[in-house]
């Protein structure tokens, strides 16, 4: 197996990426009054995923910062999951794409847990 030499190569980095740029396609349809709420809050949220993974990924030698990024990588991701029920519940999006995104964040939540749960994996 061959050494990950950035974090682009993590498949959490890939699909936590992929489902930042699903949620902002879908909140273009979001009404406009929704601009400055939840349409920013769940962009930031799911966008920040990543972005925490990324970091995460460079600050792996030191374990305890490691687990931190992870930490808030995996509290954006559940953030993100409860912007998709408001979105659900206020008719925004329907239940098959609510689902399909609430799995996939589902998903990665559980893949920042495996990363977590072994930290000395990761290190340098």
């Amino acid at each position: 197996m061959e050494k990950i030499k950035t974090h682009r190569e993590l498949k959490v980095f890939q699909l936590s990426f992929e489902a930042g740029m699903e949620v902002f396609e879908m909140t273009k349809q979001f009404p406009v009054e929704e601009r400055y709420s939840l349409t920013d809050q769940v962009r930031r949220s799911s966008r920040s995923v990543s972005g925490n993974i990324a970091e995460a990924f460079r600050k792996r030698r030191y374990p305890k910062h490691f687990i931190s990024k992870l930490s808030d990588s995996e509290g954006e991701a559940a953030e993100t999951q409860v912007w998709l029920d408001y979105a659900q519940e206020c008719s925004y999006i329907d239940s098959q794409l609510h689902d399909k995104l609430n799995d996939k964040y589902d998903h990665i939540i559980a893949m920042i847990v495996k990363m977590m749960s072994a930290p000395g994996n990761w290190s340098l």
